[in-house]
């Protein structure tokens, strides 16, 4: 997605600058390599806890949960059954027990599933906000929901965080995703000047790297909504600052690699997502 002041993706207006064949190799690949990441760490997670003397009751009411939620996004068709699919993983790992330090035995945390849940709120509206404007404009995502790559692009960093025990890394990861998608879809609803991130100069709705006041500030929003529901209970405030600033820093690091990679067309649009979204993580736990 993009970085509105925020940038205006290639949802439609503006043409993609790599090679549609090397943007569906990158997204299969990305899509491939994560969630297979992500099964091997549920599995170890499992075997982990009954090599410990417990059984597989604990991981049922997440599995519930993640059941429940991939068919509520089916029932709004938020996405794709690939994306279905990736999706339920993605929310089992967020969710899933781990093994306490202590004593070994599984404990479960919902901050990541909090998370999870805003997100999804604030981009299924984000997503409809002033639709037939950005419809009219060539702006507007499609109706058959997100794909598989885009949930791993956007959701997928946050669930590896989550498995490797880095729970800031996690929300910070979810927090920039947020930010991401409503920066694009508010700022390409509201419209206004669009300016290349790196040059300043105004360019056409929909052009990598370009960015608008309005988008940007409804990104910043989304992130500590994100940040400061997600964490009640489980981080200070020092922490959710943290979280904060990492989101909206790997917001404009999406923006400038749009402006960058993404018009030279060497990666597509679902990697410089994932990527910002790592950057984030990375960013929340250097500094945390």
């Amino acid at each position: 997605m993009s970085t509105r002041l925020d940038i205006h993706r290639n949802s439609g207006a503006g043409k993609k600058c790599i090679p549609p064949s090397r943007d569906r190799a990158q997204s299969a690949a990305l899509t491939a390599l994560v969630c297979l990441l992500l099964g091997l760490c549920a599995l170890w997670r499992m075997a982990i806890t009954l090599r410990n003397g417990h059984d597989l009751w604990f991981f049922a009411i997440p599995a519930a949960i993640s059941v429940v939620f991939g068919a509520i996004v089916w029932s709004l068709r938020a996405a794709t059954p690939g994306g279905i699919a990736a999706g339920t993983l993605i929310c089992f790992v967020l969710i899933e027990p781990r093994p306490a330090a202590a004593t070994g035995a599984p404990q479960t945390s919902y901050a990541g599933l909090i998370a999870l849940i805003v997100l999804f709120l604030l981009s299924f509206a984000a997503t409809r906000f002033g639709r037939s404007r950005k419809e009219a404009r060539g702006l507007a995502e499609g109706r058959r929901g997100r794909q598989a790559s885009q949930i791993v692009a956007n959701l997928g960093a946050a669930a590896l965080f989550a498995a490797a025990g880095s729970p800031v890394g996690c929300i910070a990861a979810l927090a920039e995703a947020a930010a991401d998608t409503n920066s694009s879809e508010i700022g390409q609803a509201l419209g206004g000047p669009v300016r290349m991130i790196t040059t300043w100069q105004t360019v056409p709705p929909g052009t990598d790297g370009g960015i608008t006041i309005r988008g940007t500030m409804a990104g910043i929003l989304a992130a500590i909504v994100v940040a400061a529901l997600s964490t009640i209970g489980h981080t200070t405030w020092h922490q959710r600052i943290i979280i904060c600033l990492a989101a909206w820093l790997g917001l404009f690091f999406d923006s400038l690699l749009g402006a960058t990679v993404e018009r030279k067309g060497w990666l597509g649009n679902d990697l410089v997502n994932f990527l910002s979204t790592v950057a984030a993580a990375l960013i929340a736990v250097a500094l945390s």
